[in-house]
């Protein structure tokens, strides 16, 4: 062991009280951010599962000047073999009245290929009433959101009318019922391509066309490749910027506050080190007439500090990852947040190893300070002190 690093030892358990609490203040304030790190990452992965997930990653649309892509098929098998895309979901979307006994209520009509939209979405999912797919095996027949029956008065099951100007009046069975908790549970109608091209009277066309991306951050790049085969493309990035925007804003605003505690707790370890080189000046004295460079005096206080910066990093992990989890295993009664049973909690490693890392680097520079004020000290000042 190095003279310098045996003495920052000494100097360290020797000073047990004001070790602790310089270690105590790091390690509250690692603790916090790991906590709050966990917070986040599950807050983000939440936030995902129930928005991204939800919507397609990119949305193919006409070309220019076209209301409808009528050759979608051949689309749809140059779209399926570009890299990263799982799943292609060709649809007919538009505006409908359905209407059941006395209700009526406003809606859009989305006719899809089942078992495609399945690849693109978590319809089979949300359903909790009835079969997704007997939309391929019953004629002229929906699946609606729940949300929408207590408008209409009606049930699975209950045969409604749907009616719009221009579009050919048809009788719809209710054959699935879904939730997923946003406002498509009112106005989203699920039917055949059939059904809603029969409906509004088109041949065998489509006006859009969803994918489903291995990588959700790609969205952008892929929707740049279909738009050089002539079509519009858009990544969910850039129709739903708001749910970047949201996770940006709660980020950065958390960052900072964190960053703050942890400068904060630093400005215990440099408190801490002042009080040592006061307390020590004799000996730094003693030691720097026996020959010890100013270098290795700077050396000692420096080490001082990253090993209490390392010690509070380490422990503020250890209990702040026990909290965090413990935390997110505590049970949310039913109903109280949505769909939520527990508090998303995710620790991520490289999370951990940042913060462990980024605090002992910041300890060893606030250690700077006081290590150069104890290398300054005149030895014979020092010494008749």
């Amino acid at each position: 062991m190095h003279y310098e690093l045996f003495i920052a030892i000494k100097y360290i358990t020797s000073r047990k009280r004001q070790t602790f609490l310089s270690v105590g203040a790091i390690g509250i304030a690692v603790m916090m951010i790991v906590i709050s790190q966990g917070f986040m990452a599950g807050f983000t992965e939440e936030l995902y599962d129930t928005t991204v997930d939800e919507l397609a990653h990119v949305t193919i649309s006409p070309e220019d000047g076209n209301n409808y892509i009528h050759l979608y098929k051949n689309l749809i098998n140059s779209v399926g073999k570009i890299e990263g895309v799982t799943g292609v979901s060709p649809y007919l979307t538009g505006e409908a009245i359905v209407k059941h006994k006395d209700d009526t209520q406003n809606v859009i009509l989305k006719g899809i290929v089942p078992e495609r939209e399945t690849e693109v979405s978590q319809i089979n999912r949300d359903i909790i009433k009835g079969n997704f797919s007997e939309l391929k095996y019953t004629k002229n027949s929906i699946v609606v959101g729940d949300d929408l029956l207590p408008e209409i008065n009606a049930k699975i099951g209950d045969v409604v009318d749907a009616s719009f100007p221009d579009a050919n009046p048809v009788s719809l069975k209710i054959v699935g019922v879904y939730d997923t908790g946003s406002d498509d549970d009112r106005d989203l109608i699920y039917t055949s391509l059939k059904t809603a091209q029969d409906f509004y009277g088109t041949s065998d066309v489509v006006n859009g066309v969803s994918l489903r991306i291995r990588n959700v951050n790609n969205d952008r790049k892929i929707a740049d490749n279909i738009q050089k085969m002539g079509y519009e493309a858009s990544g969910w990035t850039e129709t739903n910027p708001e749910i970047l925007r949201t996770i940006a804003i709660e980020t950065m605003s958390n960052n900072i506050m964190l960053g703050l505690i942890v400068i904060i707790a630093s400005f215990g370890v440099v408190s801490n080190l002042n009080m040592t080189v006061l307390e020590k000046k004799k000996e730094i004295g003693i030691f720097r007439a026996m020959g010890m460079g100013k270098s290795n005096i700077r050396l000692i206080f420096i080490l001082e500090s990253g090993i209490l910066g390392l010690i509070g990093a380490v422990t503020g992990t250890i209990f702040g990852i026990i909290i965090a989890l413990s935390i997110g295993n505590y049970p949310i009664p039913a109903g109280l947040y949505g769909g939520l049973t527990s508090i998303p909690v995710v620790v991520r490693p490289l999370d951990v190893t940042i913060t462990v890392t980024a605090v002992f680097l910041l300890n060893l520079i606030a250690g700077v300070y006081p290590a150069h004020k104890a290398a300054s000290l005149n030895p014979v000042e020092a010494i008749s002190g």
